[in-house]
Order: structure tokens, then C-alpha cells, then sequence
């Protein structure tokens, strides 16, 4: 019984990091998005082509 319980927590907890890493890996990608942004819109703003 205790095997087993072992095991479920190992499938669990992987599956709940695999979330975490998804959900920090989109952070990034959402952060470096709006940083792109607004750097775009400097550069729009001083008068220079991107």
C-alpha cells in the first residue's frame, strides 16, 4: 500500500512541476513580449524606424 501511495505522490508531483514550469515559461515569454513592446514604442516615439 505504501508503494503504491509513493508512486501516486512521484505522478503527482511531477505533474504539478511540469505545470510550474509551464506556467513560469509563460511568464517569461509574456514579460520579453511587453518588453519587446515597448521598446518598439521608444523607438516609434523618437522618430526612429524600427
Amino acid at each position: 500500500m505504501s508503494k503504491n501511495n509513493e508512486a501516486n505522490r512521484k505522478k503527482n508531483k511531477n505533474k504539478i512541476d511540469q505545470k510550474k514550469r509551464k506556467i513560469q515559461n509563460a511568464e517569461a515569454e509574456r514579460k520579453a513580449r511587453l518588453k519587446q513592446i515597448r521598446e518598439d514604442f521608444k523607438a516609434k516615439k523618437a522618430g526612429n524606424p524600427i
